[in-house]
């Protein structure tokens, strides 16, 4: 009995070490040497070097100059907590996902049918990207608050269009912090 309490012990021990430890460090590793913007969490920086957001975490854009994210269920608040990735896990009958759906078409709708991902949260609640039916849908609201043309908006959106994975994986879409940081450079530039 001795020895085997022993034998699981250090076995116990050892696999801690090899695979809580060394594989992760060793993994790690080998991450910032062949990938290093992505292991560093693909940051995005402004002119001055200012880290800004992440490519791959939403942000709330609430202002009318911008293009607006999909809404967040992460986190308290207006959403978008890293540290707190999750949807409402709402049922589709519950009175709450209904108010807040409907709340958020009023905000969006100029009278046409909204896209449906301006006023649903994804799973992660995190989302930074939304459908190009959804940046082409704010192309009016933008243009006539930067006081741009609207087919000088639609061709930026166009220009910020990422095609299916491969081809065949995933939907088209659209980053949300790349496309407004994007308009950003274009009004300044003006």
């Amino acid at each position: 009995m001795k020895k085997n309490l022993i034998t699981s012990l250090l076995y116990t021990v050892a696999t801690t070490i090899l695979f809580g430890l060394a594989y992760p460090l060793v993994i790690t590793g080998i991450a910032h040497v062949a990938f290093p913007k992505q292991a560093a969490g693909s940051l995005v920086y402004d002119a001055q070097g200012n880290i800004i957001g992440s490519h791959w975490i939403g942000q709330a854009f609430t202002g009318s100059t911008y293009f607006h994210s999909r809404p967040s269920a992460a986190g308290s608040g207006n959403g978008y907590d890293p540290t707190s990735s999750s949807g409402s896990n709402y049922a589709p009958t519950n009175a709450a996902l209904i108010t807040r759906v409907q709340a958020s078409v009023a905000t969006e709708s100029k009278g046409d049918d909204v896209p449906v991902d301006l006023v649903t949260a994804s799973a992660s609640g995190l989302d930074p990207e939304i459908s190009p039916a959804a940046a082409f849908y704010q192309v009016p609201r933008i243009a006539a608050q930067r006081g741009l043309s609207a087919s000088t908006v639609q061709a930026l959106v166009q220009e910020h269009v990422q095609p299916r994975q491969l081809g065949i994986l995933g939907e088209p879409r659209v980053n949300v912090l790349e496309l407004n940081l994007a308009l950003d450079k274009m009004v300044a530039a003006k």
